[in-house]
């Protein structure tokens, strides 16, 4: 439902402005609360009904729940939360590479490739020096033969296996990264207790803070782990030839291996924690400009949500700047050790007597293994870049799990009923109202028994709560309406059935056990339906239909968009059902995005049918038909909880409870509440007034 503007001395007001829009406070657009999440905005265009195949191929991961094989378990990754931005960065690292598990071969074997190339490298560089040393006395060809096929083999050998550890690296990480961002999306997803989180920080989250577990094993663990065995074996090598050169080349190697990398640290690692959240940040500004273009503009708000979008760029880009001087200062240092690692190595191997064409392997040779040990600093100044987003992505991970052991089993008598893919171990036999038993409908849920007991929640702490000690029975069958004034709490309450909202205090049952125990992907089945703000996708107008219900036909979408009103549009448009309807439904009028978004609640059949102003947009006469034909359509042994701010059309129901500031002021039947003195007769003969007015005006 509209929740209309947002109260200034009502900040539990769980009202969601227009993205981009400007509160009655002065709060910019980035530091406005948007209030709770909708189910729907947790579901992407691109997941909506055929939009993906219905089976995953071999080699993708499934986009969420548990996977089999090389894939993550469900639930947390670990038992330790990991406090994001703070020094658990050591164990977001171990969370994020619990993940790697199922994938450590390959790894492994990407690793000891780099190890190769790098050795390659050396040997290669080593070697033809040598050649080129040695050919300069003119020896007869045979001595030189052997460090002709060297260099050859060498040279070809390093790029080969340069091309198979990309290949093996990138094979085990892409596989990985599948997995992950399925696991950051669910979670994501079944978020319902973080009314704050926004759309664009999200996405961020989702793409950029992913990408840093990538970046975590292909630029940080893979590299490091071949420079260090690489330099190891430099110095193994250096002591076959003498022993204090190699304990100076040891000494180089640790400066640039160890040194070096930990002065790239500490110089940036202060501004590296505060890079992942401005982009996450801009992200937010992003989403916010572009779709709050025209509130923006229309309150004169623009010039100061630009300045505060571009003082975050600003200092994203001086934050970059610093890390890039500090970056040039550290390798022209590493070029510097490398320079003096193989002075001294010379003076030493001289000192000790060392032939001529070994002192100029030993030269070669230290400069190209410093080379590569300060691929170590890339790795740790990579590694400090990531901190930040590293644990951002191992809170997701490690946040607690939608419960699947101690929730009911579907189908059974207390539980949610089962979605067709349980199979006839968990089928009850029943099938919607008209439809044939067998012939590819889905089993319809049984009723349910929803009890609210006292239920109390706060948006933020300290402030008036957006529902004070809520108490209502909705027992199957039940058809229950909800009134009151804006801001008086019914969009949280339907909020809080669904599970997108927890409450502080009290208790949401279903069939006597806690709404919070059902798995996130199994209560829209039980309880569902038109939520405030309902989202329309980019698509056709079946695929957003059968969102909630994929394998419905189409004698049942025709029954759905008839009882909401929109079948003759639908049968108007030269494509029928394939319509296209814009993004957010930008094709659409007002009224029948919502009827789109009605018909879609009503295909979908929960057991429990939650319909947050379902006639909003339309006209008195329509709104009061519409309405009629939906609760008509629904079927008997389900229960309705049915917001609304207009009253016409509420005699029929079972009880009206009126809220307001949260609390339960009035409850009764129409007839009862219209002969008793109070808000809803006063909204009932001020509504009816001017409604009859509109009327009289209408041709």
């Amino acid at each position: 439902m509209s929740p209309g503007p947002i109260v200034p001395d009502r900040p539990d007001q769980p009202g969601r402005a227009v993205p981009g829009g400007v509160s009655a406070d002065g709060a910019t657009p980035a530091a406005r609360d948007p209030g709770p999440p909708t189910p729907a905005e947790a579901v992407p265009p691109e997941l909506a009904a055929g939009a993906l195949p219905t089976e995953p191929t071999p080699d993708e991961a499934p986009p969420a729940g548990p996977v089999t094989d090389e894939a993550i378990p469900a639930g947390p990754v670990t038992d330790e939360a990991v406090p994001a931005g703070s020094a658990g960065g050591v164990r977001a690292e171990r969370t994020v590479l619990r993940l790697a598990r199922p994938y450590l071969g390959r790894l492994v074997g990407a690793g000891l490739l780099a190890a190769a190339t790098e050795f390659a490298g050396l040997a290669l560089m080593a070697t033809a020096t040598w050649l080129l040393m040695s050919a300069a006395g003119r020896p007869p060809l045979d001595r030189l033969t052997v460090a002709i096929v060297a260099v050859r083999a060498l040279a070809i050998s390093r790029g080969v296996f340069r091309y198979t550890e990309r290949l093996a690296g990138h094979d085990a990480v892409l596989r990985m990264i599948t997995d992950v961002r399925a696991r950051v999306f669910g979670t994501l997803a079944a978020r319902r207790d973080t009314p704050s989180q926004r759309s664009g920080d999200a996405l961020s989250r989702l793409v950029s803070d992913v990408e840093a577990v990538q970046d975590l094993l292909l630029r940080v663990l893979v590299p490091g782990a071949a420079a260090g065995l690489v330099s190891v074996l430099a110095v193994g090598g250096a002591a076959l030839i003498s022993l204090p050169a190699a304990g100076v080349l040891a000494a180089g190697l640790l400066v640039a291996g160890v040194a070096l990398p930990a002065l790239a640290t500490a110089l940036t690692r202060r501004a590296a924690d505060e890079v992942a959240p401005l982009r996450g940040a801009l992200a937010v500004d992003a989403v916010d400009l572009t779709h709050g273009a025209a509130d923006l503009a229309a309150f004169g708000a623009t010039g100061a949500a630009l300045a505060a979008a571009n003082r975050r760029a600003r200092r994203l880009a001086r934050l970059e700047r610093r890390l890039a001087a500090a970056g040039f200062a550290v390798d022209a240092a590493g070029v510097l050790v490398g320079g003096l690692t193989a002075a001294a190595v010379v003076a030493v191997a001289l000192r000790a007597g060392v032939g001529g064409v070994l002192v100029g392997v030993l030269a070669v040779g230290a400069l190209a293994a410093v080379e590569v040990a300060l691929a170590l600093v890339g790795a740790a100044r990579q590694h400090t870049q990531l901190r930040a987003a590293l644990d951002r992505v191992a809170a997701l991970l490690t946040g607690p799990a939608p419960a699947t052991g101690a929730a009911p089993t579907p189908g059974t008598g207390t539980g949610i009923a089962p979605s067709p893919a349980v199979g006839a171990a968990g089928t009850t036999g029943r099938t919607r109202a008209g439809a044939p038993a067998g012939a590819g409908t889905e089993a319809a849920p049984s009723g349910h028994d929803v009890r609210f007991d006292e239920v109390t929640v706060r948006y933020r702490t300290g402030a008036a709560p957006a529902l004070d000690r809520v108490s209502l029975d909705l027992p199957a069958g039940r058809r229950v309406a909800v009134v009151g004034p804006s801001g008086a709490g019914k969009s949280t309450l339907a909020a809080v059935l669904t599970g997108a909202v927890r409450p502080d205090t009290g208790r949401v049952t279903l069939d006597g056990l806690d709404v919070s125990a059902y798995p996130a992907e199994d209560l829209p089945r039980a309880i569902g339906g038109l939520l405030a703000e309902a989202y329309v996708f980019h698509a056709s107008v079946r695929e957003n239909l059968l969102l909630g219900r994929p394998r419905a036909s189409e004698a049942e979408l025709t029954a759905a968009t008839r009882a909401a009103g929109l079948l003759d549009w639908v049968r108007a448009q030269p494509a029928d059902w394939d319509t296209v309807v814009g993004e957010e439904g930008g094709q659409l009028s007002g009224g029948q995005r919502q009827r789109l978004a009605l018909a879609r609640a009503l295909l979908a059949a929960p057991a429990v049918l939650v319909l947050d102003e379902p006639t909003e947009g339309l006209d008195p006469a329509a709104a009061d038909a519409v309405l009629a034909s939906a609760l008509a359509a629904t079927p008997a042994g389900h229960s309705v909880l049915l917001i609304s701010h207009r009253l016409s059309g509420l005699a029929g129901l079972d009880e009206i409870v009126v809220l307001d500031a949260g609390r339960v002021v009035q409850r009764g039947r129409h007839a009862e509440l219209v002969a008793r003195p109070g808000w809803y007769r006063e909204q009932w003969l001020l509504q009816a007034a001017a409604e009859r007015g509109y009327l009289a005006l209408t041709p």
